[in-house]
């Protein structure tokens, strides 16, 4: 059985997380499958998916891992094609990557007791995003 359903989420700043877990799960519970995968995917090359614990210091410390590891001020060989200054984005996002696969067991998403499934923004300026869920199972 596949199931692919979609999430719209709105972000306002670089770096913003969005826990999904929750909604993951409703659309699980909805789908009828008990046992199979979650695959979620961002389509676009500034968002990405990933796990972490979703609580006030690691929602400061990720994007500030990025910054230091993918500087937003200076300048890259993308912003000077397309002149849109998100060269860093493309850069984190691609550090990261666009989707996750999670298994489920039990009619639910598997994950670690402090363990959430988040989208994290990397673009330059807010955006609306589209996210594909697909399920897969019985």
């Amino acid at each position: 059985m596949v199931h692919t359903e979609e999430i719209m989420l709105g972000t306002d700043h670089p770096g913003d997380i969005v826990d999904l877990t929750e909604e993951l799960n409703r659309l699980i519970r909805q789908s009828g499958v008990t046992a199979g995968t979650v695959t979620v995917f961002c389509p676009g090359s500034t968002g990405v998916i990933t796990t972490i614990e979703h609580e006030p210091g690691m929602l400061k410390d990720l994007p500030e891992l990025l910054e230091k590891l993918i500087p937003s001020d200076r300048p890259y060989h993308h912003d000077d094609t397309w002149h849109d200054g998100n060269g860093f984005s493309h850069l984190r996002a691609a550090l990261i990557g666009p989707d996750i696969t999670v298994p489920i067991v039990a009619g639910q998403i598997t994950l670690g007791t402090w363990q959430q499934v988040v989208f994290l923004e990397c673009d330059n300026k807010p955006r609306q995003r589209r996210l594909v869920v697909q399920i897969l199972g019985e």
